[in-house]
């Protein structure tokens, strides 16, 4: 009797032990898409010209302030 308890135990741990080793690898593969998506997404969402042209706007902006704050120094 004991020894039937005692393999339905280890029988029950095995089998949940598997679930829980294959849900694992069913999230870590899940969590591999949804990373390969959001680095689409970044890659996509603004294009490289149009991010060296805004670039190129905040610095002409930073050139004026600075000329700007150097005449206001040097009076």
């Amino acid at each position: 009797m004991i020894e039937v308890a005692v393999s339905i135990g280890i029988a029950a741990v095995t089998g949940m032990a598997a679930l829980t080793t294959r849900l694992h690898s069913r999230i870590h593969e899940l969590d591999k898409r949804i990373d390969q998506v959001e680095l689409r997404v970044a890659e996509d969402y603004v294009s490289k010209e149009d991010l060296a042209h805004m670039i190129d706007r905040v610095e002409s902006h930073l050139i004026r302030l600075e000329n700007k704050l150097d005449k206001l120094t040097y009076r």
